[in-house]
């Protein structure tokens, strides 16, 4: 058992990265700062600065609030709405389905590390395990690591956005930024992909009695020589 356990720490290792990496790109799913627009018509966007996410976009406004309050509104995206980017929409997918393979795989390196620490030495099972997780973290990283490019590709091109009129919002802004739901995504992808390399980079060990058992199997031909020699001399000298 203590062999099993002293090769699997770098697993160890990918369970708790892609712990943490999976937390992240949930928290980056679900942050409305992809994108930080300033415009420069504070009529209604009060603050002049709006967030756009891949759910909804947000905006700070002082209208039809009591002197000295602020609210913030929101709208939520449709569907059916031609005019949000496909980035939007692709960030919304791939980020789901990042999430459910990121839990494929956690599950997959907990059944694999539960196999070691109890001590079942079955090596097809216990490399199945930790393989597939490997895997699963892979494709989630990159799951992410899509929609945060192509975003931040936009960003950095300042590209606009086409929204209704009833989000009161303008078609392009003065300028915009990367917020906080991009370097979060970023760190997701770092961290579910060194949980693949290091889940993948899996070893089963070689244990003592395997080397005990195929060195006796070398052996017994050997054995066998000897005796026929033994037995003809013993031949010859009746």
């Amino acid at each position: 058992m203590s062999s099993l356990v002293s090769t699997s720490h770098l697993q160890v290792a990918a369970f708790a990265l892609g712990t943490v990496g999976w937390i992240l790109c949930t928290v980056s799913m679900g942050l409305v700062e992809w994108r930080v627009w300033h415009v420069d018509n504070t009529t209604i966007i009060s603050s002049g600065i709006a967030w756009v996410g891949i759910w909804k976009v947000c905006f700070i406004s002082y209208l039809h609030v009591s002197p000295g309050y602020k609210e913030e509104f929101c709208h939520k995206f449709s569907s059916y709405n031609s005019s949000i980017p496909h980035e939007i929409y692709a960030a919304q997918g791939l980020l789901l389905i990042a999430m459910f393979l990121g839990l494929l795989g956690l599950a997959a390196t907990v059944f694999g590390l539960r196999n070691v620490y109890m001590g079942m030495a079955r090596k097809a099972l216990i490399t199945r395990f930790f393989l597939v997780g490997g895997c699963f973290y892979g494709f989630a990283g990159l799951c992410v690591l899509i929609p945060v490019s192509w975003n931040l590709y936009s960003v950095t091109h300042n590209q606009s956005i086409a929204f209704p009129p009833s989000y009161y919002m303008p078609s392009s802004p003065a300028a915009q930024e990367a917020g906080a739901a991009i370097p979060v995504g970023v760190v997701a992808v770092i961290l579910l992909l060194l949980s693949g390399v290091f889940s993948l980079s899996y070893r089963f060990p070689v244990t003592t009695n395997a080397i005990v058992n195929s060195c006796q199997d070398k052996s017994r031909p050997l054995h066998a020589v000897s005796e026929q020699e033994h037995s003809q001399e013993l031949r010859r000298a009746t």
